[in-house]
């Protein structure tokens, strides 16, 4: 950063200084927890003499463990692009109304989710649902690690419950999946033949007053070869939405080429290969009983409502763990 001419390209500067500033903060967290060790120590002798001090010695240890669970969460995004921002996209499976009002409810559920690890999002695009819920919905999240943290979000979540849309108030079983990319930058080489694409507009069907419900603002891009369909309808312009639909297009590529490389992978090694829809990666379920299962980790928590309500950390703690080939420590009942 010292370099003469170091801050003549701008955007590579901007680059290099987020980089430091994430080194500095990891070395800053190892000197703290360093210190911090060695008063428990200290602090362990005082109380092997004095047992009043029993409670506080304990909340020193837990406080210190919870710290190192933070930093070797850390040491699992180890992916070129798990320290980036994420793409995340919420699609309703097959089942009607109670798959579209599910999405929504995951949406929501993965958004409060980003937000509780002090993520920007930023919902891009909604579809509403032709009585409630919605078909699909895209939201970006920035902020060091989404991707890595929100790809264990991946794949197809199934939940279980009395149908609020049966008159026979019957139990339902609906899907939707999740599927998240990396945001990537316009400098990647991802090639993209504008013959392979057809960009279509229209009127956006959000709330926005009258700039949105007169001009063909809202743009959908379907890229041909792929079948991989985007669109973007809150921006304030037709080209401010046709830009960050081709972001997020990019995004969808990079992640798909990624997928076929790990999968290209795993078929050399001779390893079973992952179901992509109709292979739940969770379970939700609301009746008979109430219960979050991740059938990936075998992971359990007991409370639906605080799982809904974006607390999925131990969750994806979890799986990260379970990629990495680190068995978890502690209970797998939350």
């Amino acid at each position: 950063m010292g370099a003469p001419g170091f801050w003549d390209d701008q955007e590579r500067a901007a680059k290099v200084t987020s980089e430091h500033v994430r080194a500095s903060r990891r070395l800053d967290a190892l000197a703290e927890l360093e210190a911090e060790a060695d008063e428990l120590e200290t602090f362990e002798e005082l109380a092997a003499e004095d047992a009043s001090i029993a409670e506080e010695l304990e909340d020193r240890r837990k406080a210190l463990d919870e710290r190192l669970d933070e930093l070797e969460e850390e040491r699992l995004f180890a992916g070129p692009y798990d320290a980036g921002d994420a793409v995340v996209a919420v699609s309703a499976g097959a089942g009607g109304t109670d798959s579209q009002d599910w999405a929504e409810m995951l949406l929501r559920m993965e958004m409060r989710f980003a937000e509780r690890r002090d993520f920007a999002v930023e919902l891009k695009e909604a579809s509403p649902g032709e009585e409630a819920g919605i078909k699909s919905a895209i939201f970006l999240a920035r902020g060091e690690n989404a991707y890595g943290v929100l790809s264990a979000e991946k794949g197809v979540h199934r939940l279980v419950r009395i149908s609020p849309f049966d008159a026979a108030s019957r139990r339902h079983t609906a899907f939707a999946q999740v599927e998240v990319s990396p945001l990537v930058d316009d400098a990647l080489d991802v090639e993209i033949d504008e013959a392979d694409l057809q960009v279509d507009t229209y009127r956006s069907s959000g709330a926005g007053g009258q700039h949105v419900n007169k001009t063909d603002s809202a743009v959908r891009i379907t890229h041909r070869p792929t079948g991989i369909v985007v669109q973007c309808q809150n921006e304030r312009s037709q080209g401010s939405n046709r830009a960050t639909a081709m972001a997020v297009l990019r995004s969808r590529l990079l992640e798909l080429e990624e997928r076929r490389r790990r999968e290209e992978v795993a078929r050399e090694k001779g390893e079973a290969q992952d179901v992509a829809w109709g292979s739940q990666i969770r379970s939700y379920v609301l009746q008979p009983y109430t219960m979050v299962k991740d059938h990936r980790t075998n992971r359990e928590m007991g409370d639906v409502q605080r799982v809904l309500d974006g607390d999925l950390d131990g969750f994806v703690r979890a799986e990260l763990l379970r990629r990495a080939g680190v068995e978890a420590v502690g209970p797998a009942a939350g």
